[in-house]
Protein backbone atom coordinates (compact mmCIF):
# COMPACT_ATOMS: atom_id res chain seq x y z
CA UNK A 1 0.00 0.00 0.00
CA UNK A 2 1.43 3.42 -0.81
CA UNK A 3 1.23 6.75 1.21
CA UNK A 4 -2.47 7.79 2.57
CA UNK A 5 -1.73 11.69 2.62
CA UNK A 6 -3.67 13.92 4.81
CA UNK A 7 -2.91 17.96 3.35
CA UNK A 8 -1.19 16.04 0.10
CA UNK A 9 2.91 15.72 0.43
CA UNK A 10 5.30 18.52 0.47
CA UNK A 11 7.31 16.81 -2.14
CA UNK A 12 3.99 16.71 -4.38
CA UNK A 13 2.63 20.05 -4.42
CA UNK A 14 5.63 22.26 -2.72
CA UNK A 15 3.24 23.16 0.18
CA UNK A 16 3.92 23.60 3.67
CA UNK A 17 1.81 20.86 4.49
CA UNK A 18 2.48 18.54 7.60
CA UNK A 19 2.99 14.70 5.64
CA UNK A 20 1.46 12.42 7.45
CA UNK A 21 -1.33 9.27 7.23
CA UNK A 22 -5.12 10.15 8.07
CA UNK A 23 -6.79 6.64 8.09
CA UNK A 24 -4.98 4.45 10.69
CA UNK A 25 -3.80 6.69 12.99
CA UNK A 26 -5.30 8.35 16.22
CA UNK A 27 -6.77 11.48 13.96
CA UNK A 28 -9.50 8.97 12.18
CA UNK A 29 -10.46 7.29 15.33
CA UNK A 30 -13.63 7.80 17.14
CA UNK A 31 -14.80 10.35 13.81
CA UNK A 32 -17.66 10.19 11.46
CA UNK A 33 -16.03 10.13 8.51
CA UNK A 34 -17.24 11.34 5.40
CA UNK A 35 -15.45 10.32 2.24
CA UNK A 36 -15.26 13.10 -1.22
CA UNK A 37 -14.43 11.49 -4.52
CA UNK A 38 -12.91 13.81 -7.00
CA UNK A 39 -12.04 16.69 -3.74
CA UNK A 40 -11.69 19.71 -6.82
CA UNK A 41 -12.11 23.15 -5.42
CA UNK A 42 -15.37 23.70 -6.80
CA UNK A 43 -16.45 20.02 -5.23
CA UNK A 44 -15.16 21.20 -1.44
CA UNK A 45 -16.97 24.82 -1.90
CA UNK A 46 -19.94 23.48 -2.77
CA UNK A 47 -20.16 20.97 0.74
CA UNK A 48 -18.85 24.03 2.50
CA UNK A 49 -21.64 25.72 1.56
CA UNK A 50 -24.38 23.07 2.07
CA UNK A 51 -23.12 22.35 5.70
CA UNK A 52 -22.64 25.53 6.59
CA UNK A 53 -26.14 26.32 5.86
CA UNK A 54 -27.31 23.57 7.50
CA UNK A 55 -28.77 22.34 4.38
CA UNK A 56 -26.31 19.18 4.53
CA UNK A 57 -26.46 18.73 8.43
CA UNK A 58 -23.99 16.66 9.93
CA UNK A 59 -23.00 15.70 13.69
CA UNK A 60 -20.45 17.89 15.54
CA UNK A 61 -17.82 15.09 15.31
CA UNK A 62 -17.31 14.52 11.39
CA UNK A 63 -14.31 14.83 9.21
CA UNK A 64 -14.35 15.65 5.09
CA UNK A 65 -12.26 13.08 3.88
CA UNK A 66 -11.61 13.93 0.03
CA UNK A 67 -10.06 10.55 -1.38
CA UNK A 68 -8.77 10.59 -5.02
CA UNK A 69 -6.31 9.24 -7.46
CA UNK A 70 -2.80 11.03 -8.35
CA UNK A 71 -3.26 9.75 -12.00
CA UNK A 72 -5.87 12.26 -12.21
CA UNK A 73 -6.00 15.32 -14.31
CA UNK A 74 -6.78 17.84 -12.24
CA UNK A 75 -4.51 19.95 -9.92
CA UNK A 76 -5.13 19.17 -6.09
CA UNK A 77 -2.50 21.87 -5.24
CA UNK A 78 -5.77 24.00 -5.33
CA UNK A 79 -7.78 21.58 -3.18
CA UNK A 80 -5.07 22.47 -0.61
CA UNK A 81 -4.94 25.92 -1.27
CA UNK A 82 -8.69 26.44 -0.01
CA UNK A 83 -8.66 23.66 3.04
CA UNK A 84 -5.47 25.98 4.28
CA UNK A 85 -7.53 29.18 3.43
CA UNK A 86 -10.88 28.30 4.91
CA UNK A 87 -9.07 27.82 8.09
CA UNK A 88 -11.29 24.55 8.83
CA UNK A 89 -9.36 21.97 11.12
CA UNK A 90 -11.39 18.52 9.88
CA UNK A 91 -11.23 18.52 6.34
CA UNK A 92 -8.23 16.13 5.12
CA UNK A 93 -6.97 15.04 1.55
CA UNK A 94 -6.30 11.11 1.29
CA UNK A 95 -5.06 9.85 -2.33
CA UNK A 96 -3.78 6.60 -3.84
CA UNK A 97 -0.80 6.55 -5.73
CA UNK A 98 -0.54 3.31 -7.12
CA UNK A 99 -1.19 2.21 -10.70
CA UNK A 100 -4.63 0.65 -11.01
CA UNK A 101 -3.69 -0.81 -14.66
CA UNK A 102 -6.62 -2.85 -16.54
CA UNK A 103 -7.59 -4.19 -13.32
CA UNK A 104 -10.54 -2.60 -12.68
CA UNK A 105 -13.16 -5.10 -11.45
CA UNK A 106 -10.55 -7.08 -9.51
CA UNK A 107 -7.77 -6.80 -6.86
CA UNK A 108 -5.43 -4.09 -8.15
CA UNK A 109 -3.07 -2.23 -6.32
CA UNK A 110 -5.43 0.30 -5.05
CA UNK A 111 -7.57 -2.28 -3.59
CA UNK A 112 -5.75 -2.13 0.28
CA UNK A 113 -6.48 1.61 0.02
CA UNK A 114 -10.21 1.26 -0.81
CA UNK A 115 -10.67 -1.33 1.70
CA UNK A 116 -8.92 1.00 4.35
CA UNK A 117 -11.28 4.19 3.44
CA UNK A 118 -14.30 2.26 3.74
CA UNK A 119 -13.31 0.19 6.90
CA UNK A 120 -12.86 3.87 8.72
CA UNK A 121 -15.67 5.62 7.22
CA UNK A 122 -19.11 5.94 7.21
CA UNK A 123 -20.40 7.22 3.77
CA UNK A 124 -18.97 8.51 0.59
CA UNK A 125 -20.04 11.15 -2.17
CA UNK A 126 -19.38 10.83 -5.78
CA UNK A 127 -19.94 13.73 -7.84
CA UNK A 128 -20.51 14.73 -11.08
CA UNK A 129 -18.16 15.22 -14.19
CA UNK A 130 -17.44 14.47 -17.71
CA UNK A 131 -18.05 11.15 -19.67
CA UNK A 132 -17.10 7.37 -18.97
CA UNK A 133 -14.65 5.87 -21.17
CA UNK A 134 -17.07 2.99 -22.68
CA UNK A 135 -14.05 0.64 -22.45
CA UNK A 136 -15.02 0.51 -19.09
CA UNK A 137 -18.35 -0.90 -19.93
CA UNK A 138 -17.36 -2.93 -22.83
CA UNK A 139 -18.82 -0.72 -25.52
CA UNK A 140 -17.51 1.30 -28.72
CA UNK A 141 -16.46 5.03 -28.25
CA UNK A 142 -19.59 7.15 -29.70
CA UNK A 143 -18.57 10.07 -31.68
CA UNK A 144 -20.49 11.89 -29.15
CA UNK A 145 -18.73 10.75 -26.40
CA UNK A 146 -15.92 13.30 -24.44
CA UNK A 147 -13.11 11.30 -22.50
CA UNK A 148 -10.79 13.49 -20.86
CA UNK A 149 -9.91 11.88 -17.52
CA UNK A 150 -9.85 7.88 -18.22
CA UNK A 151 -7.77 7.56 -14.27
CA UNK A 152 -10.67 9.38 -12.33
CA UNK A 153 -13.17 6.97 -13.77
CA UNK A 154 -11.35 3.84 -13.88
CA UNK A 155 -10.24 4.80 -10.30
CA UNK A 156 -14.27 5.98 -9.02
CA UNK A 157 -15.66 2.57 -10.51
CA UNK A 158 -12.98 0.46 -8.95
CA UNK A 159 -13.81 1.66 -5.76
CA UNK A 160 -17.62 1.09 -6.52
CA UNK A 161 -16.92 -2.29 -8.00
CA UNK A 162 -14.86 -3.29 -4.34
CA UNK A 163 -17.88 -1.80 -2.25
CA UNK A 164 -20.87 -2.97 -4.15
CA UNK A 165 -19.90 -6.00 -6.64
CA UNK A 166 -20.65 -6.10 -9.96
CA UNK A 167 -21.33 -9.07 -12.66
CA UNK A 168 -17.67 -8.60 -13.75
CA UNK A 169 -17.22 -11.22 -11.20
CA UNK A 170 -20.22 -12.09 -9.29
CA UNK A 171 -17.62 -14.52 -6.91
CA UNK A 172 -16.52 -11.10 -5.38
CA UNK A 173 -17.68 -10.40 -1.84
CA UNK A 174 -18.58 -6.61 -1.75
CA UNK A 175 -16.95 -4.35 1.08
CA UNK A 176 -20.49 -3.54 2.58
CA UNK A 177 -21.22 -7.18 3.19
CA UNK A 178 -19.28 -5.79 6.54
CA UNK A 179 -21.48 -3.00 7.01
CA UNK A 180 -24.70 -3.06 4.93
CA UNK A 181 -25.89 0.45 6.67
CA UNK A 182 -22.81 3.00 5.00
CA UNK A 183 -23.87 5.40 2.76
CA UNK A 184 -23.53 6.20 -1.02
CA UNK A 185 -24.30 8.91 -2.92
CA UNK A 186 -23.83 9.12 -6.83
CA UNK A 187 -24.70 12.62 -8.55
CA UNK A 188 -24.68 12.43 -12.17
CA UNK A 189 -21.37 10.74 -12.94
CA UNK A 190 -21.48 9.28 -9.85
CA UNK A 191 -25.23 7.41 -10.76
CA UNK A 192 -23.90 6.48 -13.87
CA UNK A 193 -20.32 5.16 -12.86
CA UNK A 194 -22.55 3.12 -9.66
CA UNK A 195 -24.39 1.54 -13.10
CA UNK A 196 -20.82 0.97 -15.05
CA UNK A 197 -19.18 -0.41 -11.69
CA UNK A 198 -22.02 -3.46 -11.10
CA UNK A 199 -21.93 -4.73 -14.75
CA UNK A 200 -24.54 -1.87 -16.33
CA UNK A 201 -24.21 -0.24 -19.39
CA UNK A 202 -24.59 3.71 -20.67
CA UNK A 203 -26.69 4.94 -23.42
CA UNK A 204 -24.03 7.30 -25.08
CA UNK A 205 -26.14 10.29 -26.13
CA UNK A 206 -29.43 10.78 -25.02
CA UNK A 207 -31.06 13.06 -27.92
CA UNK A 208 -29.53 10.46 -30.97
CA UNK A 209 -29.79 7.13 -29.50
CA UNK A 210 -33.08 7.96 -27.38
CA UNK A 211 -35.07 10.61 -29.16
CA UNK A 212 -33.93 10.21 -32.68
CA UNK A 213 -32.84 13.88 -32.94
CA UNK A 214 -30.24 14.65 -34.75
CA UNK A 215 -30.09 18.74 -34.11
CA UNK A 216 -30.40 20.90 -31.32
CA UNK A 217 -33.19 22.84 -32.85
CA UNK A 218 -34.98 19.38 -32.89
CA UNK A 219 -34.23 19.15 -29.24
CA UNK A 220 -35.92 22.20 -28.34
CA UNK A 221 -38.96 22.13 -29.71
CA UNK A 222 -38.91 18.81 -28.00
CA UNK A 223 -41.25 18.28 -24.58
CA UNK A 224 -39.21 20.40 -21.74
CA UNK A 225 -39.49 17.82 -19.75
CA UNK A 226 -37.49 15.59 -22.29
CA UNK A 227 -34.47 17.45 -22.07
CA UNK A 228 -31.59 16.85 -19.75
CA UNK A 229 -29.19 19.94 -20.47
CA UNK A 230 -30.02 23.39 -21.59
CA UNK A 231 -29.09 22.64 -25.44
CA UNK A 232 -29.75 27.00 -26.01
CA UNK A 233 -25.95 26.58 -24.51
CA UNK A 234 -24.58 24.90 -28.10
CA UNK A 235 -26.34 27.86 -30.05
CA UNK A 236 -23.59 29.93 -29.05
CA UNK A 237 -25.84 32.99 -29.15
CA UNK A 238 -25.64 34.27 -25.44
CA UNK A 239 -22.86 33.49 -22.97
CA UNK A 240 -24.84 33.90 -20.01
CA UNK A 241 -26.92 31.28 -19.97
CA UNK A 242 -27.36 28.80 -17.07
CA UNK A 243 -25.64 25.43 -18.05
CA UNK A 244 -28.57 23.07 -16.98
CA UNK A 245 -32.51 22.49 -17.50
CA UNK A 246 -35.03 22.31 -15.03
CA UNK A 247 -37.21 19.42 -15.78
CA UNK A 248 -39.42 17.31 -13.63
CA UNK A 249 -38.84 13.66 -12.65
CA UNK A 250 -41.77 10.39 -12.03
CA UNK A 251 -41.48 8.26 -9.20
CA UNK A 252 -41.50 4.56 -10.06
CA UNK A 253 -41.01 3.05 -6.29
CA UNK A 254 -42.47 5.74 -4.09
CA UNK A 255 -41.71 3.50 -1.37
CA UNK A 256 -37.98 4.11 -1.69
CA UNK A 257 -38.59 7.64 -2.26
CA UNK A 258 -40.82 8.79 0.26
CA UNK A 259 -38.38 10.21 2.62
CA UNK A 260 -36.94 12.88 -0.40
CA UNK A 261 -40.91 13.77 -1.33
CA UNK A 262 -42.11 14.48 2.29
CA UNK A 263 -43.51 17.44 1.83
CA UNK A 264 -42.70 18.01 -1.97
CA UNK A 265 -44.61 17.73 -5.42
CA UNK A 266 -44.96 14.05 -6.23
CA UNK A 267 -43.08 15.07 -9.51
CA UNK A 268 -40.50 17.77 -8.32
CA UNK A 269 -38.40 19.38 -10.47
CA UNK A 270 -34.95 18.78 -10.76
CA UNK A 271 -31.59 20.43 -12.39
CA UNK A 272 -30.28 18.11 -14.87
CA UNK A 273 -26.80 18.65 -17.24
CA UNK A 274 -25.73 15.68 -18.88
CA UNK A 275 -26.16 13.73 -22.38
CA UNK A 276 -25.52 10.44 -21.18
CA UNK A 277 -28.06 7.89 -19.26
CA UNK A 278 -27.86 4.55 -17.66
CA UNK A 279 -28.95 1.85 -20.06
CA UNK A 280 -28.74 -1.82 -18.47
CA UNK A 281 -29.07 -1.51 -15.35
CA UNK A 282 -26.35 -3.00 -12.86
CA UNK A 283 -26.33 -6.26 -10.87
CA UNK A 284 -28.31 -5.21 -7.39
CA UNK A 285 -29.66 -1.58 -8.82
CA UNK A 286 -33.15 -0.72 -9.67
CA UNK A 287 -34.74 2.27 -11.13
CA UNK A 288 -36.52 4.20 -8.89
CA UNK A 289 -37.55 7.30 -10.72
CA UNK A 290 -37.44 8.14 -14.44
CA UNK A 291 -38.15 11.06 -16.75
CA UNK A 292 -41.22 11.85 -17.38
CA UNK A 293 -41.94 10.17 -20.24
CA UNK A 294 -40.01 6.99 -18.66
CA UNK A 295 -37.01 6.57 -21.20
CA UNK A 296 -34.37 8.16 -19.09
CA UNK A 297 -33.52 6.87 -15.55
CA UNK A 298 -33.21 9.75 -12.87
CA UNK A 299 -32.34 7.67 -9.75
CA UNK A 300 -31.26 4.19 -9.10
CA UNK A 301 -31.37 2.59 -5.70
CA UNK A 302 -29.70 -0.84 -4.38
CA UNK A 303 -31.79 -3.74 -3.89
CA UNK A 304 -29.56 -5.03 -0.75
CA UNK A 305 -28.27 -1.83 0.99
CA UNK A 306 -30.92 0.61 1.84
CA UNK A 307 -28.20 4.01 1.69
CA UNK A 308 -27.11 3.37 -1.48
CA UNK A 309 -28.77 5.43 -3.74
CA UNK A 310 -27.68 7.80 -7.60
CA UNK A 311 -29.23 10.56 -8.66
CA UNK A 312 -28.98 11.51 -12.83
CA UNK A 313 -29.73 15.08 -11.53
CA UNK A 314 -28.44 17.74 -9.35
CA UNK A 315 -29.22 18.16 -6.00
CA UNK A 316 -25.88 19.95 -4.46
CA UNK A 317 -25.62 23.62 -6.80
CA UNK A 318 -25.77 26.28 -4.57
CA UNK A 319 -28.02 28.20 -6.64
CA UNK A 320 -30.76 26.18 -5.69
CA UNK A 321 -30.66 27.45 -2.56
CA UNK A 322 -29.95 31.05 -2.65
CA UNK A 323 -33.05 32.98 -3.75
CA UNK A 324 -30.50 35.82 -4.84
CA UNK A 325 -28.81 33.82 -7.36
CA UNK A 326 -30.54 34.40 -11.10
CA UNK A 327 -30.12 33.18 -14.31
CA UNK A 328 -31.58 32.91 -17.53
CA UNK A 329 -32.02 29.63 -19.77
CA UNK A 330 -32.50 30.91 -23.05
CA UNK A 331 -31.52 33.48 -25.28
CA UNK A 332 -34.00 36.54 -25.40
CA UNK A 333 -35.56 35.27 -21.88
CA UNK A 334 -37.03 38.84 -21.24
CA UNK A 335 -35.99 38.63 -17.20
CA UNK A 336 -33.46 36.67 -15.24
CA UNK A 337 -34.88 34.25 -12.29
CA UNK A 338 -33.91 32.45 -9.25
CA UNK A 339 -34.52 28.51 -8.85
CA UNK A 340 -36.90 29.39 -5.03
CA UNK A 341 -39.17 31.91 -7.33
CA UNK A 342 -39.86 29.37 -10.15
CA UNK A 343 -39.42 26.29 -8.55
CA UNK A 344 -39.47 26.72 -5.05
CA UNK A 345 -40.31 24.47 -1.95
CA UNK A 346 -43.10 21.94 -2.85
CA UNK A 347 -42.06 22.55 -6.60
CA UNK A 348 -38.88 21.06 -6.25
CA UNK A 349 -36.56 23.01 -3.35
CA UNK A 350 -37.88 21.08 -0.98
CA UNK A 351 -37.16 17.66 -2.95
CA UNK A 352 -33.33 18.34 -3.06
CA UNK A 353 -33.17 19.77 0.26
CA UNK A 354 -34.45 16.13 1.43
CA UNK A 355 -31.72 14.54 -0.22
CA UNK A 356 -29.29 16.03 1.80
CA UNK A 357 -31.51 15.72 5.45
CA UNK A 358 -31.16 11.66 4.36
CA UNK A 359 -27.69 11.87 3.50
CA UNK A 360 -27.10 13.70 6.93
CA UNK A 361 -29.59 11.64 8.95
CA UNK A 362 -27.68 8.33 7.74
CA UNK A 363 -24.50 9.21 8.16
CA UNK A 364 -25.53 9.32 12.09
Amino acid sequence: MKKLLTGLLVVLFGLNLPAQQYFGTPAAEGRRNIVLMNPTENNLKTIFYLIDHKIFPLPDDYHLVGFFYTSQGYDFSQSVRLIRESGRKNVFLHACSDTIGQAVYSANPCSDDFKLVFSASNGVIFFGGPDIPPVLYQQQTNLLTEITDYHRHAFEASFLFHLLGGYQDESYIPLLEQKPGFVILGICLGMQTMNVATGGTLVQDIPTVVYRQETVEQVLKADPDARHRNYNTNLGTDDDLIWGHFHRIKMLMPERMEVFLQGSSPEPYVLSSHHQAAGRIGKGFRIAATSMDGKVTEALVHEKYPHVIGFQFHPEPVMLYEPETRFREYPGQPSAGSYTELYGKEKGEIFNRNVWRWMGEGLR
